[in-house]
């Protein structure tokens, strides 16, 4: 079996631990030894044991003269827990084949440059970019400090999100809306708008047995929000309304009191300022964030260029009426050539549905060099 292969199971183990390790990356880590998986291990919760040190625990004795293989390059700082870069030294490693070098500027280098010099025989970039891809939002998190944003639109064939009356139930397919709660699932946080809020109360948790909700955002720059919406209701509950200095310091008191913490940010044009918003997210170690708004928030965040993934479920139906909801209603452009360009632009079906999938920006994508 060749390195890819090994690597492969790395990617793997990684992806299990989706949802669940942030502020920290997705890694995973295959020790091999004589053509046979000694020790295998991935990060399953931000404090506990990194993917090496896991698989080094399962090897025991038996790591010793194995390849390691690794989606991301070993740390060297003490964090929650000790750095694994020297217990991989220590362990006898013959050799490591990495996907790709921690950007995390603790590290960026240094775990790799330590294991040379411990003599290992070490390889970069065994399957980059699909290291690069599962590691995105980390990627952009650990350089930027803001949350990588996924922009999640259900809409018609014709575009439409909404019918003139503001119907929107169900545009997509069950199955489309399975995946939707799997994704909310594996995010931090799902952002709304207030309007949002307002015409549909929605939970904005992830209905699947065993999942985990994430924390819910709402944009909200008045603090319309209803004292018995149900977002706010839930027990459990982990509710962060972002609002400006426009809003009612009584209002914020009483939501405060009913669990919800209140954010307050800088207005822009009389409306929550997107980018101080994901400022204060990445603060709070936010490091993925859905955005499941309608079409003024899609619009807002398409305007101000901080879509990074941009999910849109087709489905095949036709409204055409002009005055039905489309995806974007933002300020737009006036020129083609100032329009937004999706690159590696993937399509699936989805029951009946299409799935398309791509990246926004420069283009850069699944946590490229350049990002």
């Amino acid at each position: 079996m060749n390195d890819e292969h090994w690597m492969k199971r790395a990617l793997r183990l990684a992806g299990k631990g989706r949802g669940r390790t942030s502020p920290n990356p997705l890694v995973g880590a295959v020790l091999v030894k004589r053509g046979k998986v000694v020790g295998e291990g991935y990060h399953q919760k931000a404090g506990e044991a990194h993917a090496e040190i896991v698989a080094l625990r399962k090897a025991g004795k038996e790591a010793r003269g194995s390849t390691l293989y690794i989606n991301l390059e070993p740390c060297t700082h003490f964090g929650k827990t000790p750095p694994c870069a020297p217990a991989v030294i220590e362990a006898g490693i013959k050799k490591a084949l990495i996907g790709m070098v921690d950007p995390n500027p603790l590290v960026m280098g240094k775990g790799v440059a330590s294991l040379r010099r411990a003599g290992i025989d070490v390889h970069v970039g065994t399957l980059e970019k699909e290291c690069r891809r599962l590691n995105e939002a980390f990627c952009k998190y650990i350089v930027k400090k803001e949350p990588f944003v996924t922009l999640k639109v259900a809409a018609t064939l014709d575009g439409k999100i909404a019918t003139r009356h503001g119907d929107s139930e169900w545009i997509s397919n069950e199955a489309s809306r399975r995946l939707v709660h799997r994704l909310r699932n594996e995010a931090d946080a799902v952002l709304v708008g207030i309007g949002t809020v307002l015409k549909d109360d929605p939970l904005l948790t992830a209905r699947l047995p065993g999942g985990r909700d994430p924390y819910r955002v709402i944009l909200d720059s008045r603090l319309k929000i209803p004292d018995e919406a149900k977002v706010i209701g839930m027990p459990s509950s982990k509710v962060l309304i972002v609002t400006t200095e426009m809003a009612s310091k009584n209002k914020r008191e009483r939501l405060e009191e009913k669990g919800a913490r209140v954010v307050v940010v800088e207005s822009k044009e009389r409306r929550v300022n997107l980018r101080a918003c994901l400022s204060r997210l990445g603060e709070m170690g936010i490091v993925s964030l859905l955005v499941e708004g309608g079409s003024q928030i899609n619009g807002a965040f398409l305007d101000e260029g901080l879509i990074d993934r941009f999910l849109l479920f087709l489905s095949p139906r036709v409204m055409g009426d002009r005055e039905a909801v489309g995806i974007f209603g933002g300020k737009g452009v006036e020129r083609l050539s100032e329009s937004t360009l999706v690159h590696e632009l993937r399509v699936r079906k989805i029951g009946g549905d299409l799935l398309l999938e791509g990246y926004m920006g420069n283009g850069t994508g699944p946590c490229s060099r350049e990002s």
